[in-house]
């Protein structure tokens, strides 16, 4: 059986065909980094990561692309009102992001952009689609640069909306609009109310880009502009993935053959968010569970589903996964097995089926525990088969990128690599634009962390500066 997915464009479950044979390109839109991750943000990383973890033991190469959005509307408006510069809370957050989902065992993409580096690529792709007649800069002096719905007639497809039935769009002043459902994809500048460090130079003055063109960019130049799947959570299908599907074909980017949407968490029927202040910080959470308890929780359920979150239901998934890990503990040291039992394949190749592929876990762990005592060598053939299939699901208990295993200083090592690399990257295009100010404020940023810069004729290397 091959493996076969629920396409939200399509709404029916299709067999997966890549673009390429053996390879798999995949865009997930990660977070906007402006406050601390709760338990509904890090669903969507934990669904994603499962289906990368088992389209590579189904023998694809991956890659795998997650964006963070480093500049926005309310991380300059959360700056504002905790007087910090807009920047030091986006890369706060950050760090506070891959903590979150180390914790869980999240898998680092194989590469994550932010919005802020790749600027050059999004201010291109909007004066493509101007070129094309798609785009055009508000007539009202703003600097703002909108897509014109009514340019493209099949605008709403995804989500299968007729235009004149959408709510006008609300990213920017709609005065300079020619249709409310025009959206934002450069903002000028506002320099009464916004610092200059939140601009960058354009066609059409300094500015900065719209939430949806960023990540229609960082997919192009990161998987070219066909790619096989797009996700996210549900609340992005609209506008934020209809307007990026939209732009991209506009643009003339086939952009993404399959999408996929998780469902939410909630609390009391209502999208877990901060604005509805009934979110779980992940580190709270932690202090009551495990990460690998918690990742078992949000694994058991379908992708599609909605999750209610309870404190109650999480203990049960707690006490159930310490069941699987004393069996493993008896059975003794088992190696992963090559292959994963044919039912749970089955399972995980319908639309990553993991509620039943749980199912065939705990069966095996039941099987298991019945020739436990009477026959000890095909208790640890079981076990082997058991991690194989909690590997698929990234709830190995001896992966050593658990907390605790021993395999955690290579993986921190990597995340701080990927935050100053993209420092970096930063700095190198405020001083090609020579905004030196912007570099050297990256600069000292970099060095107040405890971190050294040298410039070589190769570019920039970093060392953790010695103590004293």
């Amino acid at each position: 059986m091959s493996f076969r997915l629920y396409d939200t464009a399509t709404r029916e479950v299709r067999d997966f065909a890549p673009l390429e044979e053996g390879k798999a390109g995949i865009y997930v839109c990660g977070l906007t980094v402006q406050s601390e991750p709760h338990v509904g943000h890090v669903r969507s990383a934990v669904n994603f990561d499962v289906l990368r973890r088992w389209l590579a033991a189904s023998g694809y190469d991956v890659t795998f692309i997650r964006n963070v959005t480093d500049i926005d509307d309310k991380i300059l408006a959360k700056a504002e009102e905790q007087g910090r510069p807009w920047f030091n809370i986006a890369y706060t957050m950050r760090l506070e992001l891959d903590r979150a989902l180390a914790a869980i065992n999240v898998q680092p993409p194989t590469y994550e952009p932010g919005a802020t580096g790749h600027i050059p690529e999004i201010v291109e792709l909007i004066a493509e689609l101007v070129a094309k007649g798609h785009a055009y800069a508000a007539e009202d002096g703003s600097g703002d640069v909108y897509f014109d719905v009514r340019s493209w007639p099949s605008y709403g497809e995804l989500t299968r909306q007729r235009v004149d039935e959408m709510e006008a769009a609300e990213d920017a002043d709609p005065r300079g609009k020619r249709d409310p459902r025009d959206f934002a994809l450069w903002k000028g500048h506002k320099k009464e109310t916004e610092p200059a460090t939140a601009a960058w130079p354009s066609p059409w003055g300094p500015g900065r880009p719209g939430w949806h063109i960023e990540c229609s960019a960082m997919a192009g130049k990161y998987l070219g502009p066909a790619f096989d799947i797009h996700g996210g959570g549900v609340d992005l299908r609209f506008p934020h993935h209809e307007n990026e599907q939209a732009q991209s074909r506009a643009a003339g980017r086939p952009f993404a053959s399959y999408w996929m949407h998780n469902a939410w968490i909630t609390t009391a029927g209502e999208k877990m968010s901060k604005s509805l202040g009934n979110s779980l910080l992940v580190p709270v959470v932690l202090e009551r569970v495990r990460g690998i308890e918690l990742r078992y929780y949000m694994v058991s359920a379908h992708y599609r589903s909605t999750v209610e979150f309870s404190h109650e239901a999480l203990d049960e998934a707690a006490s159930a996964f310490r069941r699987i890990e004393s069996f493993l503990e008896r059975a003794g040291g088992a190696d992963v097995a090559a292959q994963v039992p044919d039912a749970f394949a089955a399972a995980m190749d319908d639309d990553l089926g993991t509620p039943a592929a749980i199912a065939v876990l705990h069966d095996t762990v039941r099987h298991g525990n019945s020739v436990l005592a009477a026959d000890p060598a095909a208790a640890v053939e079981v076990a082997a088969s058991v991690r194989a299939m909690l590997a698929v699901l990234g709830l190995d208990p001896a992966d050593p990128s658990w907390p605790g295993t021993g395999g955690n200083d290579e993986r921190l090592l990597e995340v701080v690599d990927r935050l100053v690399g993209g420092l970096l990257e930063q700095r190198a295009q405020a001083r090609a634009a020579r905004d030196f100010a912007t570099a050297d404020a990256i600069r000292d940023r970099i060095k107040a962390a405890g971190i050294d810069i040298e410039d070589t004729p190769d570019g920039p290397t970093w060392h953790v500066a010695e103590e004293g």
